[in-house]
């Protein structure tokens, strides 16, 4: 009898329908990232009248935005849910290269190149152009890399590991890469870049961000942070503080969190390289300080 009533209840599967919901909020990624093309596709047509193309260019921007928290939280519902399943990861990943990949390389492009403005130097605008064509072309590209690599990967382990304690991404999320593209679009009001100097450092930033996606540096994850986890008073103070300045000064904060999160990875890959250079001279000072003899010492 007392084995019977330590035997483990068996673990009751979740109806179908609730294998919907997170499908539900994967399916209005794909829908978002889909509008945000064609409305960067709307903006580039609209050459002569760069302020109806802002206007264009900034909805593009905010329908990427959205797309990323509908993300995010398709995922949480699914493993609050019990409802995770290789159909939903790789629906997951392809969703990802629309609204993440596609979406904002087309953003990119058309808001950063098609605009400039080279003067008489007809052929200084056909480089940049093939130029823009290319390394939005590598942003695709190295963020398809990253979501191939981060759903064969089971065990990943960033160049620089952190504490054991705590979940890492290896390298920057295509998400965050894509925010950061719309973050800064979306800051800018949409309108358009014209000086060609300003799209040959918006290139840099993208070649920057293209590098950051397949490196091997770590990221936090922010997945140790469960919803039915008891929270502090600061940490609820914090957040509700950080939704009102999103509120209020939704632009630059937005700005803030994309280009500090992109940022957090070079300065966890400096620290680490600043620590390890400080043990090496540690280790090597010690190695080079003379060892006294105690008979050569009188007053040993």
């Amino acid at each position: 009898m007392h084995d019977i009533a330590a035997a483990p209840k068996p673990v009751r599967k979740p109806p179908r329908a609730a294998y919907a919901l997170p499908t539900a909020f994967t399916a209005g990624n794909i829908f978002l990232g889909f509008i945000a093309i064609l409305r960067s596709i709307q903006g580039a047509l609209n050459l002569e009248h760069p302020e109806i193309a802002a206007q264009h260019f900034a909805f593009a921007a905010g329908t990427i935005g959205v797309a990323m928290l509908l993300d995010g939280i398709d995922g949480r519902i699914a493993r609050l849910t019990n409802t995770t399943s290789d159909f939903g990861r790789e629906m997951d990943s392809l969703s990802d290269v629309i609204s993440f990949g596609i979406a904002p390389a087309i953003l990119a492009f058309t808001w950063g190149v098609g605009f400039m403005e080279t003067g008489a130097a007809s052929h200084l605008h056909d480089h940049l152009t093939r130029a823009g064509k290319m390394i939005t072309f590598l942003f695709l590209l190295c963020g398809s890399a990253r979501l191939a690599r981060f759903n064969v990967t089971k065990n990943p382990m960033p160049k620089n590991p952190g504490r054991p304690n705590r979940k890492y991404f290896v390298g920057l999320p295509i998400p965050a890469a894509a925010g950061l593209v719309a973050s800064i679009v979306f800051f800018a009001d949409g309108y358009p870049i014209m000086v060609w100097q300003v799209s040959v450092a918006w290139l840099m930033m993208l070649l920057c961000l293209s590098w950051l996606m397949v490196c091997t540096w770590r990221y936090y994850a922010f997945k140790d942070n469960a919803f039915l986890r008891p929270r502090s008073p600061l940490t609820i103070v914090l957040a509700g503080a950080l939704l009102i300045m999103v509120f209020l000064w939704r632009q630059p904060v937005l700005l803030a969190i994309a280009g500090g999160y992109a940022a957090s990875g070079v300065l966890l890959r400096a620290g680490g390289l600043l620590r390890r250079l400080r043990r090496t001279r540690g280790s090597s000072e010690k190695l080079d300080r003379p060892v006294e003899h105690p008979l050569e010492n009188p007053l040993a």
